[in-house]
């Protein structure tokens, strides 16, 4: 087992009123740190979901582990081929190349602290998405980038049973 040690010298703080906000209800995306401001410790990023709304479809990450902590509302969380339902205080953590995904569970609101660990450059990421929301890009070109962002999609029946 490697330890990754983070470099850098000062606190990172990110004030809310600050914050990129990616999207509009149902969904947002609230850029909080980038691995580039935590050394490469981490990023993390808030998402906040409205009545049921979908977050992220079934995916992995090959290098680094994520960890879902409920701020408030509920979620389902696609851990492997099981799919968990997370209330508020609720912590899940996905290792390494496990399929997850996440949603407000229906008719809930979630609101969710992400943390991806070791850190990846993820901020250029959900920029990416939110083009493609609102069609500047096509949503094939995902497939051109899951390498650098480390995310790589799937599917899932489960996921899909669970969401139907």
């Amino acid at each position: 087992m490697s330890l990754n040690v983070p470099e850098f010298a000062e606190s990172t703080i990110v004030r809310s009123d600050d914050a990129e906000v990616i999207g509009q209800a149902p969904v947002t995306i609230r850029l909080l740190a980038d691995s580039s401001s935590t050394g490469g410790a981490l990023s993390t990023h808030r998402v906040t979901l409205r009545d049921g709304a979908n977050g992220a479809g079934p995916h992995h990450h090959s290098r680094s582990a994520e960890l879902f902590y409920m701020l408030d509302g509920t979620a389902q969380v696609l851990s492997g081929d099981q799919v968990v339902t997370a209330e508020r205080g609720d912590v899940v953590v996905v290792p390494p190349g496990l399929a997850h995904a996440f949603a407000a569970a229906p008719g809930h609101d979630a609101d969710i602290l992400i943390i991806i660990t070791p850190g990846v450059e993820r901020f250029e990421y959900f920029r990416h998405l939110e083009r493609i929301a609102y069609g500047k890009v096509p949503p094939e070109t995902l497939l051109d980038v899951q390498e650098i962002y480390d995310t790589y999609f799937g599917n899932s029946t489960t996921w899909n049973d669970a969401r139907s």
